[in-house]
């Protein structure tokens, strides 16, 4: 089976192994993964990543949580980065008010300006949104952006995550779902057309449940396509293929990837 990991960090936390992971990754079926980006100074390595490996593509942005990295300058480097051309998305990008006394008006500034950028080279985004999703959409409409894109790691209500497919998006589901407890996600999972789903680890971060307490990796997307096997009533092979699809097309990765596909 052909997956695409739709969020991770294999360019951090990775080092010691990259080229170990890198190769297991594909062994358990990965065929595209895309790497986001937190600040500047992530971006000339996941350029060199997706130069150098024909599998792994770049997504930079300037994190919502990192704001004190974040100088005015790095708008224009990221304006010039997608004018190139290299990149398949912005990301991670958003809003967080998760964070206690978070800056709201200076990550609403940010998050606008990545926008626009995304609008003017007709890139989607990598959303990364936790109890902001109803301001996030609100931009979204209000800037009336129509390349929609990808919400990492959903949190949110079932109403947002429909909201959210009427915009464009693809509702991203990772480790989370492995685990019994996390009864609302697993239901909205459940829930949603199938066409509006795609798959991701965010390694090394939220490991499945299979591997708590441990670095994640991309290599365990497999065991999230079978968590989510035993939600919903499709089987693996389907719920595989169906959401490789949705990456494809949301992406819009099918060139990139026709020698692999």
């Amino acid at each position: 089976m052909q997956l695409i990991d739709t969020h991770n960090h294999l360019d951090l936390g990775f080092s010691s192994d990259f080229e170990t992971v890198l190769e297991n990754s594909r062994k358990a079926g990965l065929i595209a993964q895309i790497l986001p980006g937190v600040s500047r100074d992530s971006w000339a390595n996941l350029l060199h990543l997706s130069r150098k490996y024909a599998d792994l593509f770049a997504a930079p942005g300037l994190h919502p949580m990192y704001l004190s990295r974040h100088l005015p300058f790095h708008l224009d480097e990221l304006a010039e980065i997608a004018a190139a051309g290299e990149i398949i998305a912005l990301g991670e990008i958003g809003l967080d008010y998760h964070i206690k006394d978070c800056d709201h008006c200076a990550q609403q500034k940010l998050f606008e300006a990545q926008l626009e950028i995304a609008a003017d080279n007709d890139l989607p985004l990598l959303l990364h949104v936790r109890k902001a999703h109803d301001q996030v959409q609100a931009v979204i409409r209000r800037k009336r952006f129509a390349r929609g894109g990808i919400v990492h790691a959903f949190s949110g209500s079932l109403q947002q995550a429909r909201k959210y497919i009427q915009l464009g998006f693809k509702i991203s589901f990772g480790g989370t779902i492995t685990y019994d407890r996390a009864t609302r996600v697993r239901a909205i999972a459940d829930t949603l057309p199938l066409d509006a789903i795609v798959l991701e680890t965010d390694a090394p971060d939220i490991p499945p449940s299979a591997y708590h307490g441990r670095r994640n990796s991309p290599e365990y997307l497999p065991l999230i396509l079978e968590a989510l096997a035993e939600i919903r009533p499709e089987s693996k092979k389907d719920l595989a293929r169906q959401t490789t699809l949705n990456a494809l097309a949301v992406l819009q990765l099918g060139e990139k990837l026709k020698t692999v596909l």
